[in-house]
């Protein structure tokens, strides 16, 4: 990719795109050309056990500049928003090299640019009973339960993010619209930045991925789901990685390897999808870098 942004050295660089859109070359050459660290914020990045399939940088790329909040994690554990904030704040400090934080999650970025609220967590009963009504009822009967103005924030297609609206509210009473209304000020408001959008044309962006999935399979990504499956279960949140549920579909005898890829690359390019509808209706002010 070529940027025509100037990027002043002592501004943290935010990168944002969709899957398999070549975010990672990008915050390598910046880092390699002008200095900098490279932070992550990817929900699925931060899991160990994922490494292929969640596209972490290679050991190559790590010896060529800082790397940071990948694959530290557990992958049986949860991991929210707040974590991952407290987490990146240290590497925002004075005296710290140039953050280049870098990722997929629009929600990461909104919560560092924006600010989070501090929402309780809903306990371990609430989650079940959550998992049972989706389960049961079915995505829209969840998000008709969800107050208006929640509806109208969160991406309704989106399960994970529907059943932790339909959580907040379920355990305290109040919607997550209207927690997030109290937000404190952000750690990196956007206006401190230099905040980049990858761009990518849906056909090439529809080739890339298809291209990178085989190349996981012939880098060991099936190995790694075998190496998984012994204590595979799908409510976690690690187990969300592209292209995990289908190998491990495949490995336990229900398809063939050809439909797990097949169906592998669907999910992957649906995701992209709404990736890039989010970013187009939240990111208007991040300057677009087309991918070549």
């Amino acid at each position: 990719m070529r940027l025509d942004i100037d990027i002043p050295k002592d501004r943290p660089v935010l990168i944002a795109g969709p899957t398999a859109s070549g975010k990672s070359a990008l915050a390598l050459q910046i880092a390699e050309d002008r200095g900098g660290a490279i932070i992550n914020a990817d929900a699925l990045q931060v899991y160990d056990g994922w490494r292929i399939l969640t596209a972490r940088p290679s050991d190559a790329d790590l010896a060529r500049a800082p790397h940071h909040l990948y694959g530290h994690v557990p992958y049986q554990q949860d991991y929210s928003v707040g974590q991952w904030l407290r987490e990146a704040e240290p590497f925002l400090s004075d005296g710290q090299p140039r953050p280049i934080i870098i990722g997929g999650t629009g929600l990461y970025f909104r919560a560092l640019t924006e600010g989070l609220a501090e929402i309780p967590l809903p306990g371990p009963d609430i989650r079940a009973e959550g998992d049972r009504f989706l389960a049961n009822y079915g995505l829209g009967a969840m998000v008709a339960e969800l107050d208006a103005e929640t509806r109208n924030r969160i991406d309704t297609n989106n399960p994970a993010r529907v059943q932790r609206a339909w959580e907040v509210l379920r355990s305290t009473g109040r919607g997550l619209a209207s927690w997030q209304d109290d937000t404190p000020p952000p750690l990196l408001p956007l206006s401190r930045t230099a905040p980049l959008v990858v761009n990518a044309d849906k056909e090439v962006l529809n080739s890339r991925i298809t291209d990178r999935f085989h190349a996981m399979i012939d880098a060991g990504a099936l190995e790694e789901a075998r190496r998984m499956l012994p204590d595979w279960d799908p409510k976690r949140l690690s187990s969300k990685a592209i292209g995990a549920p289908e190998l491990i579909a495949h490995l336990s005898g229900e398809i063939t390897l050809d439909d797990a890829i097949d169906r592998a690359i669907i999910a992957s390019r649906q995701y992209a999808k709404r990736q890039r509808t989010w970013f187009r209706a939240r990111m208007k002010d991040w300057h677009p870098v087309a991918v070549t």
